[in-house]
C-alpha cells in the first residue's frame, strides 16, 4: 500500500486552508473554512492554523483504541482549549472546518466525515462507499441564490452571510467541527472489511467537484483515475473545469491509499 497526496491553494495571496495527512494505521483531512471580514479581530489565529491544529491532533490519536467520533470529539475540545482564552471560540464567524477520516485497523477500514468532506472507500466487488453529508450544501445553494445579485462585504451580503452561520451546528441545520465536541454526535460513520478494500481516498469540497459539482466522472472513476494517474490529476481536472465553467476556486486537496 502506498499514500499519495496532491493540494492546490484555491485562492492567490491567501494560505491553503486544507490539511491532510497520513499515519501506518489512517488518514485525516481537514477543509477549514471560516468568516467574512472582521474573522480576524474574532481569532487572531486564522483558520489555516484552526485546521493544522486539528488536523494534527486527530492524525496522532488515529492509534488510540477509541471510536472515531471519540477521537474527534477530544480533538475538538483541545484546539479549542488552545485559544480559547485568547479568542471568541464561539462567535459565528470563528474558524471551523468540515472533518474525514478514515482508518485501517483490526481487519477493518472504518470512516467519519462530519461536514461537506468526502471519504470514498473502493471495494474489490461492487460499488464503492461514498461517505458525505449533503446537508450543508443544500443549505448554501439556497444561500447562494439570495447573494447572487448582493454586492460582496456590504451590509446586506454580511447579514445573509450570519443568516447562513446561524444554521450552522444547530437543529435543522449543517454540522461541522468548530468549539463544541458534541457534533460528533452528527458525523457520518461506517466501516468495511479491510480485505474488501482497493483504494480508499478523502477529498476536500474543493476537490470532490470533479464528481459532485460537474459531473466529469463517477466515484469509480474518480477512484480508477486516483490507481492510474494520481491525485494531482485530480486537482488539475478540477482546475481545468473552474476554468471553462467560470467557476470560482475553492482550495483543492485529495489524500490516498492505493
Amino acid at each position: 500500500m502506498r499514500v499519495a497526496m496532491a493540494t492546490d491553494a484555491g485562492h492567490p495571496g491567501r494560505a491553503n486552508e486544507d490539511f491532510a495527512g497520513a499515519v501506518p494505521c489512517g488518514m485525516v483531512l481537514v477543509d477549514g473554512a471560516g468568516g467574512i471580514s472582521g474573522a480576524d479581530e474574532v481569532c487572531h489565529h486564522g483558520i489555516a492554523w484552526y485546521a493544522t491544529r486539528l488536523g494534527g491532533a486527530l492524525l496522532g490519536a488515529l492509534a488510540e483504541d477509541r471510536s472515531l467520533r471519540d477521537v474527534l470529539a477530544e480533538g475538538i475540545e483541545r484546539v479549542t482549549d488552545q485559544h480559547r482564552d485568547t479568542c471568541d471560540v464561539t462567535h459565528p464567524i470563528s474558524p471551523f472546518a468540515a472533518v474525514a477520516m478514515l482508518r485501517f485497523s483490526g481487519g477493518t477500514v472504518e470512516h467519519l466525515v462530519l461536514g461537506d468532506a468526502v471519504a470514498v472507500v473502493g471495494r474489490a466487488v461492487g460499488e464503492p462507499v461514498v461517505a458525505h453529508d449533503p446537508r450543508e450544501v443544500v443549505i448554501a445553494r439556497s444561500f447562494e441564490e439570495r447573494l447572487r445579485d448582493v454586492p460582496e462585504g456590504g451590509d446586506e451580503y454580511r447579514r445573509l452571510f450570519m443568516e447562513l452561520r446561524a444554521r450552522r451546528n444547530s437543529p435543522g441545520g449543517f454540522w461541522v467541527a468548530k468549539d463544541d465536541p458534541r457534533v460528533v454526535d452528527e458525523a457520518v460513520t461506517g466501516e468495511c472489511p479491510a480485505d474488501d478494500v482497493r483504494t480508499a481516498a478523502l477529498l476536500s469540497n474543493g476537490a470532490s467537484r470533479l464528481v459532485d459539482t460537474f459531473g466529469l466522472t463517477d466515484w469509480p472513476g474518480l477512484l480508477r483515475l486516483l490507481e492510474t494517474d494520481g491525485p494531482a490529476e485530480v486537482v488539475r481536472r478540477v482546475r481545468e473545469a473552474e476554468a471553462r465553467e467560470g467557476v470560482a476556486t475553492d482550495d483543492a486537496t485529495v489524500i490516498c491509499r492505493t
